[in-house]
């Protein structure tokens, strides 16, 4: 249905809105006239993430002078996944209403645990040891030593996206995790660093909470991201563990054991 929301066309793709969901659009909408910030809750079942999408697309859509992108911060991978399919369900409704598919690109951006799509690597299902293995094939100097030692290995996604991923700009659509590993293999292009590159020209992003909040994250990944942005932080009241989590560190034997012997061997290796 097509709704006018304090003056502002919003199109909703159910045939029925709950009065909770319009006075929920309509305090969005004057938050965001108002360029302020709000706090607002929703009972359970009550199509909080649709309604959350239709308003603010509509703004992006009428108002991009005023808001330029829409950054949607959740907890959990399915919960990510969930956005993403009510994304696209919302500019299905768009194209089927209008008849032209509007001119929006949403992605994800993920782990590259969940993201990698290297015949080897995404074999593993620790983080931290993709993570290595993904370093230890991209690092600048792993690579100009491929340049002279074909014994190297390197990633092919990796080499590829640099090639010719940062000199093309991403099809306007909606792209889950999913989404983004197959346009990867088809184009010869590693999914986690094009959605890295991608975020900028987006206007709607969906990730976790640490690549906004963890500072070591954000100083890599969001940075750079639009001042005009909407963020929303889905399921607020995880915040604190996120902060906590993010700013905390876990010591234990087994990592104090690995340490000393780093330093050993480093000590021998100095020594030579």
């Amino acid at each position: 249905m097509r709704i006018s929301v304090d003056g502002l066309l919003v199109y909703f793709p159910y045939e029925y809105i709950y009065p909770e969901q319009y006075a929920y659009m309509l305090e969005l909408k004057r938050t965001f006239d108002a360029k302020g910030h709000c706090l607002l809750e929703m009972p359970s079942g009550t199509g909080k993430t649709t309604t959350l999408l239709s308003l603010i697309v509509a703004y992006i859509m009428e108002n991009p002078h005023i808001v330029r992108k829409l950054i949607y911060c959740s907890r959990t991978v399915p919960e990510i996944e969930k956005v993403i399919a009510e994304l696209k369900h919302l500019m299905n409704y768009y194209e089927k209403q209008t008849g032209v598919m509007p001119n929006i690109t949403g992605l994800v951006l993920s782990s590259r645990k969940n993201m990698c799509i290297h015949s080897e690597v995404s074999r593993e299902r620790d983080g931290k040891i993709v993570d290595a293995k993904c370093y230890g094939m991209t690092a600048s100097y792993v690579r100009d030593r491929a340049a002279t030692d074909d014994s190297v290995p390197i990633c092919q996604y990796f080499e590829g996206f640099q090639a010719e991923g940062k000199e093309t700009t991403l099809p306007p659509g909606v792209y889950s995790i999913d989404d983004m590993k197959e346009f990867g293999r088809e184009r010869n292009w590693c999914p986690y660093f094009m959605s890295r590159f991608a975020i900028n020209q987006a206007h709607v992003v969906v990730y976790s909470y640490h690549y906004l909040l963890d500072p070591k994250i954000a100083e890599v990944v969001s940075k750079e991201l639009a001042r005009e942005s909407v963020v929303v932080c889905d399921e607020a009241h995880n915040i604190d563990n996120v902060c906590v989590d993010s700013m905390s560190v876990k010591i234990n034997r087994r990592l104090i054991e690995k340490s000393t012997t780093g330093v050993h061997t480093l000590e021998k290796y100095v020594a030579e």
